[in-house]
């Protein structure tokens, strides 16, 4: 396999810090240049429908949640792990563009639903086909078996990540 370019950065960590051990460079770094690369491709199938990557995540929170297509402003924020503020500035948008719509609850009327419209429904059914063939498309250097090992491996490093007592709560000298 032919060196990238985090290669040689480990390689010049290497030679000026020999006393540290630059090995998660060589992950971090990888994931991040990775991740990138993948929002660039991503963003291109929401661009060609007017869509930014945030608007398509509301619609397709709403579609997977199955019938009615509906969800409080709050359980979207959950869903979408945005902060409530972002996710009013997308349901603004998406209501212009006719792709949803916002109504009073019926068990409380100090609450909002966000609901997806006929158009919003169709373009998310239609976009989500685009969106799923893409991400083949993006994985299709991996096996099958490969994949289920990445998806395995980034699972287990995002749960330990993500639980008490981990590295994140290691204090910067």
């Amino acid at each position: 396999m032919e060196p990238d370019h985090v290669d040689a950065i480990l390689e010049q960590w290497r030679r000026e810090r020999p006393d540290l051990d630059p090995s998660p460079i060589g992950l971090i770094g990888r994931l991040h240049r990775l991740g990138d690369v993948l929002n660039v491709e991503l963003r291109k199938v929401f661009a060609q429908a007017g869509l930014g990557d945030g608007d398509f995540d509301v619609l397709v929170t709403l579609r997977r949640n199955g019938a009615p297509y509906e969800l409080t402003p709050g359980e979207l924020c959950a869903s979408t792990m945005v902060t409530s503020s972002a996710v009013t500035k997308r349901i603004d948008r998406l209501e212009r563009a006719g792709l949803v719509t916002r109504t009073v609850s019926t068990e409380d009327a100090r609450s909002r639903r966000i609901r997806l419209t006929e158009a919003g429904f169709g373009l998310v059914d239609r976009l989500m086909a685009v969106h799923v063939a893409n991400e083949h498309r993006l994985v299709s250097g991996l096996s099958e078996r490969d994949r289920a090992q990445l998806a395995a491996i980034l699972r287990r490093w995002g749960q330990a990540l993500e639980s008490p007592g981990d590295a994140s709560s290691l204090a910067v000298p």
